[in-house]
């Protein structure tokens, strides 16, 4: 297949900004941080996606929030850290590249090692990561929140980003208030969906007006939990309607699972316990982790694109340009998607298994990123460095 027939190489438009193709790099975490600010190594790393071919990379996991970070050294948005951010963008954009910045919440399961503080959520609410009970947030938690989102957007745009991706997936703060197993609200922020659906809504209004039509602003927004008591596919495709009315949003990028219920249901393929009790230095969390386990990480077996059939419901639902994620491999599936109305392509793990998988694409020396869904690299996510470990071009 030649590149002048390759859909995903096509330049494209997302809002506003202009993209060389179809390709982005979806937000993973990192850990290349330090004292919450950008590094240099965090800089190289994106650099490796960006010189390999994306039209844009994401630098993952920015809290709005002090009290949001699930670790302590997590990039959080406040004045100190805007100069390592342009550092970042100035970067991207050197390599013809766009530089997006994902910007969230953990909610009830912000861990207090990190923040100093009593997680706070939806709800009242046991939470295993941060082992404690998490409290209700009050309408004043709410009102801060929302404008710790809008400051946030605020201070991204000053540092040069073209793209806000809002976290509305994964069972972060936001999509906490969407799950009905997180949400337990009788007040106007929970109840039915309308109600559950209320706070991340205004958020998303408050990061519109924040900054405008100058850069592109989308959600990453969970289509179903992958679990009985949580958000079902029908509500998350009842969602993606409700945001298109809104207005708010140039685009949805579309995933599923719940961090704390189904963390492999959002990754599938072998589940990384074995490497997880070796990396984690803590012996209290290694005990937890080999008695809870196997129960927290449940297997889901890979399949490519596992996420396409329930992104199909949304897509003919609405006319939103939609971005694919998941598990998407082969250069004949991307082809494939864009074929069936997704605007743009996602891909976390098989660039960081290939980083310059578009340019391998681009010149017929590649048809799939060569990831055997091991989720090594997952199990390296914050105690060292996000690397996989097949690569043979640079050292584990």
């Amino acid at each position: 297949m030649s590149d002048a027939t390759l859909a995903i190489l096509e330049p494209t438009r997302l809002g506003p900004v202009r993209l060389r193709n179809r390709i982005v790099k979806c937000a993973t975490y990192e850990t290349r941080t330090r004292d919450g600010l950008v590094t240099d190594d965090l800089i190289a790393w994106h650099r490796e996606f960006t010189r390999g071919g994306v039209a844009m990379t994401t630098l993952a996991y920015c809290s709005a929030s002090a009290d949001g970070r699930t670790f302590p050294d997590q990039i959080w948005m406040r004045d100190a850290a805007v100069p390592g951010l342009r550092r970042f963008c100035d970067a991207m954009h050197a390599d013809g590249a766009a530089a997006a910045i994902q910007i969230g919440h953990a909610g009830f399961f912000a861990d207090p090692r990190a923040t100093g503080t009593r997680p706070a959520g939806p709800s009242r609410q046991f939470s295993l990561h941060a082992r404690t009970l998490a409290r209700a947030m009050s309408d004043a938690d709410l009102d801060r929140v929302t404008e710790d989102f809008a400051n946030a957007a605020r201070l991204a745009v000053a540092a040069g980003f073209d793209g806000l991706e809002v976290h509305c997936g994964h069972g972060y703060l936001l999509s906490q208030f969407l799950s009905p197993w997180n949400n337990r609200r009788t007040d106007r922020w929970g109840g039915d969906l309308a109600g559950r659906a209320s706070f991340p809504r205004r958020v998303l209004r408050a990061v519109r007006e924040a900054t405008g039509s100058h850069v592109a602003i989308w959600a990453k927004l969970n289509m179903d939990d992958g679990f009985a008591a949580g958000l079902p596919l029908h509500e998350g495709v009842a969602i993606a309607r409700l945001l298109e009315q809104d207005g708010q949003v140039d685009a949805l990028q579309l995933t599923g699972g719940h961090t704390t219920k189904t963390p492999m249901y959002l990754m599938r393929g072998d589940s990384p316990l074995d490497e997880l009790f070796t990396r984690d230095p803590s012996r209290l969390r290694r005990t937890a982790m080999r008695l809870l386990g196997p129960l927290l990480l449940k297997n889901y077996p890979f399949e490519e694109a596992f996420f396409l059939d329930a992104a199909r419901h949304v897509r003919a639902a609405v006319g939103l340009p939609l971005m694919l994620l998941g598990g998407v491999n082969r250069l004949e599936t991307m082809e494939r998607a864009v074929a069936e109305g997704f605007g743009l392509i996602a891909l976390g793990r098989a660039l960081i298994r290939t980083p310059d998988l578009v340019r391998r694409f681009a010149e017929g020396r590649a048809t799939d990123s060569g990831c055997t869904h091991c989720n090594l690299c997952v199990a390296r996510m914050g105690h060292e460095p996000t690397s996989c470990p097949l690569r043979t071009d640079v050292a584990a």
